[in-house]
Order: structure tokens, then sequence, then C-alpha cells
């Protein structure tokens, strides 16, 4: 059994992936801000843990991953306000990087998007900006520890039912349809992977199943 941390563990992808993790008879912590959201949690067969990321300190993370086998960033700010976009999706995931270092959490897996990086394209000017160039800094810092780490960059996300197969390295096209649940799946899959450290995994709904697509290509 591993014991694995969900960072943002009320998001719809985290609930999956909790419910996922549950059933294979691992021991998940889901941390969450809203002590409301704790029910929605247990549900899943997680443990609820109250901690709100964007003002916590690097050792008050510590504390709460400490023990752990891993640790899953999948916690956003949800857009609209950039002030809080930069505050969780970059300072609060960069943090969490610092404190998976320091509680000796050495595997870590960021839930990114497909297109992320310094090369996003997205202008200054559109609303989106503030979090591709947040997340553009998370997923960099993250490539520059020494963790092992793993970023997913699933496509659009969709609350389509999961098909279990996928599309690696997709086109940047706009056309990466990707279920949560499917997203929820490749997320439990690289933790079971340790070969997936040190990768970014790009992906959308596709024809693989998982367990194939994962592999890496000679």
């Amino acid at each position: 059994m591993t014991r694995i941390a969900i960072i943002g563990g009320h998001g719809k992808v985290a609930l999956h992936l909790s419910t996922l993790l549950a059933t294979e008879g691992h021991s998940v912590t889901s941390i969450i801000r809203n002590p409301d959201h704790a029910a929605d949690v247990a549900a899943t067969g997680a443990m609820p843990a109250v901690l709100d990321v964007e003002n916590s300190t690097t050792a008050e993370i510590a504390e709460a991953i400490s023990g752990h086998d891993a640790v899953v960033w999948s916690a956003g700010a949800g857009g609209g306000n950039p002030t809080r976009t930069y505050a969780v999706d970059r300072d609060a995931a960069i943090r969490s990087m610092d404190a998976a270092a320091e509680a000796r959490v050495g595997r870590y897996v960021m839930v990114s998007y497909l297109g992320a990086g310094p090369d996003h394209g997205v202008p200054g000017d559109n609303s989106f900006f503030a979090y591709a160039d947040a997340k553009a800094a998370a997923d960099e810092y993250l490539r520059g520890t020494q963790l092992a780490w793993t970023i997913l960059g699933p496509g659009s996300l969709t609350d389509q039912p999961a098909t279990g197969l996928i599309e690696v390295n997709p086109p940047r096209d706009g056309n990466g349809a990707t279920s949560r649940s499917n997203t929820a799946s490749v997320a439990a899959a690289v933790l079971d992977l340790p070969e997936t450290a040190g990768r970014t995994i790009e992906f959308r709904d596709g024809t693989l199943p998982i367990a194939a697509a994962l592999e890496p290509k000679p």
C-alpha cells in the first residue's frame, strides 16, 4: 500500500483520482481548503485534511504531506482573478515542491494542461494569460528539482465517462477534449510507473489503452 497526498482534493479530477486510488488499496490524504468539502472527499475513500495551501508556508505544507510516498498537485485558483491565480497555481505550487523535498516525499505528479510552457502563446491581454504564465513557471520549477516528477498535460477537460483510451503527444490544435475521469486514470497509472519520472506527458482522449500509451517510445 502506498500513501498518496492529493493537493486540491475537492476538484473533479482529484475526486475521481482519490476514488481510483482508494479502490486500488492505497491510503489517500486529500488536502482541501474548505472544511465543508470533507464529506465529499471522505465518500471517495480518502482522508480529508484541511489546509489552505494558498496561505500556508512551506513548512506547514511539509507537515501535511510528511509520511506520504507521493504528492499529486491538482489544485487551482479557478481563473478569473490573476492575483489569486499566481498565488495558487505558481507560488503555492512551488512551495509544495519545496515542501515535498523538505518532507522527503520523492514522487511528485503535477496536473498541468496540454500546451503549457514558456511557449504557450497566450497573449498578455487574454484572460487565460495569468494561468498559462503561472503554470509555465511552476512546471519549469518542478523540472529543476531533484524530485521524481511527472507532469501531466491533459487537453480541455470534459465530464465525459472514462474510456481508458488516450492519445499521447497530440497536436496542440485546440481539439484536445479529455475526460476528467481519463485524466485521473492517467495520474493513477503514472503513480504505479516509476519509469514515468522525468517525463512530461501530454494527452487527450484517444484510441490507445492508457498502459500502452504511456510506454516510452524507442
